[in-house]
This record gives structure tokens, sequence and C-alpha cells, in this order.
């Protein structure tokens, strides 16, 4: 299936309430497990985030495509923010949340959920969207010339480093569950 044409069918998706009442669910997960993101390794210079937010997205991009995956995603940081803000909004990270969000609809939706995909997904996402974009976010936010842009890189390479193994495997399991759930289209009336 062409890239486009998944964009497209991902569209289709959001067209059943059976899949915009399962988008919500997971919506609501995913705001939920963010209430959980705070804990921190401190031997890491607490600078490793557990959380396990992404797998919402993920299982969202699995069943119903990229463009509902990266509504969940941006939707999930806007409403967590509203409901137990801990600062200033920042809109870079709703925008990270949408990325994500819509690479793993891509990588993943009406494919096999396979090792190498769900790899390949799980790279693509922490190279461009948890390092590199989030160390520029921090870097705009805390930074600002104080801090070279580098040390913020660092600190996104070692917790990207740390959450690797763990985050794959959940990644492909629960993507492997959920390619297998089956939400049913509207109903005929007769």
């Amino acid at each position: 299936m062409s890239q486009l044409k998944k964009i497209q069918s991902s569209l289709l998706e959001m067209k059943s309430i059976y899949a915009l009442a399962a988008i919500a669910m997971l919506l609501a997960l995913r705001i939920v497990l963010g209430f959980f993101a705070n804990s921190t390794l401190p031997f890491f210079g607490n600078n490793v985030k557990l959380s396990a937010a992404f797998l919402p997205i993920a299982v969202t991009g699995v069943m119903f495509g990229p463009i509902p995956a990266a509504i969940v995603g941006a939707l999930g940081d806007i409403l967590s923010f509203i409901i137990a803000p801990t600062g200033a909004y920042f809109p870079g990270f709703t925008i990270n949340g949408f990325i994500t969000g819509f690479i793993y609809g891509m990588f993943l939706y009406k494919n096999n959920v396979t090792p190498l995909r769900v790899v390949l997904a799980w790279f693509t996402n922490m190279l461009c969207v948890e390092t590199f974009l989030a160390a520029f976010w921090l870097y705009t936010l805390y930074g600002g010339g104080s801090t070279p842009y580098t040390v913020y890189l660092t600190a996104r390479f070692i917790s990207v480093a740390v959450k690797c193994i763990p985050e794959i495997i959940l990644v492909f399991a629960l993507g492997k569950l959920a390619s297998k759930i089956r939400v049913p289209h509207a109903i005929k009336r007769t």
C-alpha cells in the first residue's frame, strides 16, 4: 500500500463510530499514562524519563493509521497539560506527539507487525523526534545560548539508549496484539 493510500485509509477509519470510541479510549489511556511520566532514573543525572505514554499512540498507529495516531499524540499532550499543567505550555512537545503518532502509523498500519518494522519505526521516531527535535525544544526552552545544544543532544542520546530494548519489546508485543483486533465498521440500518 502506498504512503498516500495509508493516509487516506486512516482518514476513512475515523468515519466509524466504533473506531472513534476506540481512539477516544486510547487517547484517555495516553493521558493517564502520561501522568506517570515524571519518574526518572537518578543514576543518569535525572535525564532518563520512563513513561509508557507512547504505547497508546503506537497502538493507535497499528489499528487506525497515521492520522488518528497523530491526533492521539497531539491531543494527548494538550489535554495532559490542561488537566495537570506542570509549567507553561510549549507547543513543541505537541508537535513531537503528532509526529510520533504519524511515524508509528506510517510504519505499522496495514502491515505485518514484525520486529524489523517495529525497530525501524522506533528508531526513526527516537532519532528524529525524541533525540534531535526534543533536544532542540529543550535548548529553546532552557538553553538559549548559556547551555550548548550538544549538551541537550547528549542527554537525549543517553535517554534513548537506556529505553531502547524495553520500548521495542513493548511496541512489538502490543502491536502484534492490536493488529489482531478488528474494530467493526458502522452498522448499516435497514
